[in-house]
């Protein structure tokens, strides 16, 4: 997968489909088209071009090695969230993540274990 400091920003339909190859590994377009079309209506056409805009944009790549041709993410999931955390974080917190972090916690309560781990990252940011 791309490590990439330019990942191109992924579309709202882009990302569904790309969350299903980041969890699955890889799909064909049947595979994802089932997958999408048992959350809401999509045309199988439609999940097709839409793998060929993804494969120009180098999002996906695409083996044609057989007769179905298997599809998987060409960017890491952790690259693109951190691209859109970054943006995130420029256009409301003026580029702090501590802001950006404080106001999601204020939000949605953390797990005991979701805790453990931001005090970990706190531990070794100190270091």
């Amino acid at each position: 997968m791309s490590k990439r400091q330019d990942v191109l920003k992924p579309t709202e339909s882009e990302l569904e489909l790309l969350g299903i190859l980041w969890d699955r590994g890889q799909a064909t377009v049947r595979d994802l088209y089932d997958a999408v079309n048992a959350q809401r209506p999509v045309v199988y056409t439609g999940v097709l071009k839409l793998l060929q805009i993804m494969t120009d944009k180098g999002l996906v790549q695409r083996d044609e090695s057989e007769r179905a041709h298997v599809y998987s993410a060409a960017v890491a999931r952790e690259d693109t969230e951190r691209q859109f955390m970054q943006e995130l974080s420029n256009r409301f917190f003026a580029g702090s993540a501590a802001q950006m972090a404080l106001r999601a916690l204020e939000m949605e309560p953390a797990s005991d274990e979701e805790l453990d781990e931001i005090r970990k990252l706190l531990r070794r940011r100190k270091q």
